[in-house]
């Protein structure tokens, strides 16, 4: 080898060092940066000079011409990226069940002037002490005022579940608009990454690492499948519908009911129409086939069908305020109602309500206590007109009101019958009716309660419900921490370990620093000779 060719090895080398050596500085820089993946340089021998060719009985001569710096390589494992972004959307869908059955718990465990609990065990009480003294104007006076304190409670705790489930509804859109947007940017990312990558020599490793990022976050949203083609464009379907297709993006959309909850569709895959006004618009009956999300299905690991945030938000909000009406068909209350965490809530509470009110009224208005008018809401418990109600003919939460006139002149419950005797009968009938268990929770119960256990039976159904989702919840997150480790593993940078690699390549590029002034002085000194 002669001294030109030793120099340019020498140059070669102290390239791929400084190469290595700035890969190195930027892992440890981005140690801490969400979604880096660590870099490594990938070093190749340079072609060989050949003197001379192989003849049977010699081998060829050749001469190597250094190291060549081939790519920077990002270390990621395929495999382990499905798994995290299978897993992680898992879990988010069972935190999302457990921190609604929690937020539920609290509102129906309420505090303060709030405590339904505490309302409706004061009524019982004051019911034994009437059945006890049913003439007594105090005691009826308590009664009156015990039910108007049990509805206005009720009334606070149903409302307080239609508020979560606005919230729920208002993460609906927030989620979908993120959504949307992480499909905007990965149409520019794929279109960055292509242009970059197009002659096969340069490697776009920052703008894939963001592009990993967007499918890892898109992964805890929803169930997501992905591939990537050819001309280095990644490709994403939500729940097996096209939501990037290389350079085009599908928009999601919303579409709301009368309640003003929305629901994510694919306008893609459906038929428009246009109205008088010339506007376009989606039809509802077109809007049912373009859902994304088929929340009928049955929730099963093996099927993925309990992958994904906002899937779960979806089901634990369900698509309107739900009372006790919608529980008397078994099958339309295991299809609408029984998926929903709060619907199912909302629709016993509703139920205990509204078998109470029934109960005493229809007691009473035997017994001939009402307000003296021929009106139909004549009694204790009256309708009242509510703006959004969906049932305003039955008696349900939000339409029911203590009839003011009970309310002025308790003595309306003088409870006496026309011969001047108490009646003891009447009271005991109510008294009768708190205690009698022929109430269900729902449909799907056989275990029959009182209106004092049915409110409890409805706390501990809830509590037990959380419990369970709590350790779906906790192993799923075991789970996602395990996949998450491993692929940190690999994926990862290890600052020890990079100061290593920093110290090897600094060594390697010392090394051939001093394998060039060698040769340079070699090369001057014979210079000097030959031109002496």
């Amino acid at each position: 080898m002669s001294l030109f060719s030793g120099l340019y090895v020498g140059t070669t080398a102290l390239r791929v060092a400084s190469d290595a050596l700035n890969t190195t500085a930027h892992n440890i820089s981005n140690a801490d940066t969400a979604g880096y993946t660590r870099q490594q340089v990938s070093q190749s021998s340079r072609h060989y000079n050949i003197l001379a060719d192989a003849t049977k009985s010699t081998s060829a001569k050749e001469i190597g011409m250094g190291v060549n710096y081939a790519e920077t390589r990002r270390i990621r494992h395929f495999f382990l990226d499905q798994v995290y972004r299978r897993e992680s959307g898992r879990s988010a869908y069972y935190e999302v069940s457990y921190e609604a059955l929690i937020h539920v718990q609290d509102l129906l465990g309420e505090s303060g002037d709030r405590n339904f609990s505490e309302a409706i065990t004061d009524l019982w009480e004051t019911i034994q002490d009437m059945a006890k003294e049913p003439e007594n104007p105090v005691a009826q006076g308590l009664f009156i005022s015990k039910a108007q304190t049990m509805i206005e409670r009720a009334t606070n705790v149903y409302k307080s579940l239609v508020d979560y489930q606005n919230n729920l509804n208002n993460e609906v859109k927030k989620q979908v608009k993120k959504l949307n947007d992480y499909g905007k940017e990965l149409v520019e990312l794929n279109k960055q990454i292509s242009k970059i990558e197009a002659g096969g020599i340069e490697h776009a490793n920052d703008l894939r690492d963001r592009r990993d990022y967007i499918l890892d976050q898109m992964g805890e949203m929803c169930n997501i499948s992905y591939s990537e083609d050819a001309n280095n464009h990644v490709s994403v379907q939500i729940e097996g519908v096209d939501f990037v297709k290389g350079n085009v993006f599908y928009e999601m959309m919303l579409s709301e009911n009368e309640y003003g909850y929305v629901t994510p569709f694919w306008p893609h895959i459906i038929e428009s129409a246009v109205n008088e006004k010339g506007e376009r618009y989606y039809p509802p009956e077109e809007v049912e086939k373009g859902k994304v999300f088929d929340l009928e299905r049955e929730i099963s690991t093996a099927a993925n069908t309990d992958v994904g945030r906002l899937k779960g938000i979806l089901l634990a909000r369900g698509d309107h305020p739900a009372d006790c009406s919608e529980m008397e068909n078994a099958e339309e209350y295991d299809k609408k109602i029984a998926p929903s965490i709060i619907m199912n809530v909302e629709a016993e509470f509703d139920k205990l309500i509204n078998r109470i009110v029934i109960k005493i009224n229809d007691i009473l208005d035997k017994a001939g206590y009402n307000d003296g008018t021929k009106n139909t809401d004549n009694l204790l418990f009256v309708r009242i007109n509510t703006e959004g109600m969906k049932n305003e003919e039955g008696w349900h939460i939000g339409n029911i009101a203590v009839n003011e006139k009970f309310l002025q002149q308790p003595a309306l419950l003088n409870f006496v019958k026309p011969d001047g005797e108490t009646d003891y009968e009447t009271a005991a009938k109510i008294k009768d009716a708190f205690e009698s268990e022929e109430y269900t929770l729902n449909p799907n119960t056989e275990k029959r309660a009182s209106f004092i256990i049915f409110y409890t039976d409805l706390v501990e159904q809830v509590s037990l419900t959380g419990e369970v989702n709590q350790l779906l919840y906790e192993y799923q997150l075991d789970t996602q921490e395990e996949t998450s480790f491993a692929r940190e593993q690999i994926l990862g940078v290890s600052t020890d370990e990079e100061l290593q690699f920093m110290i090897r390549f600094q060594n390697a590029y010392n090394v051939a620093s001093r394998y060039i002034t060698t040769l340079n002085s070699m090369l001057e000194n014979m210079l000097n000779q030959f031109g002496a």
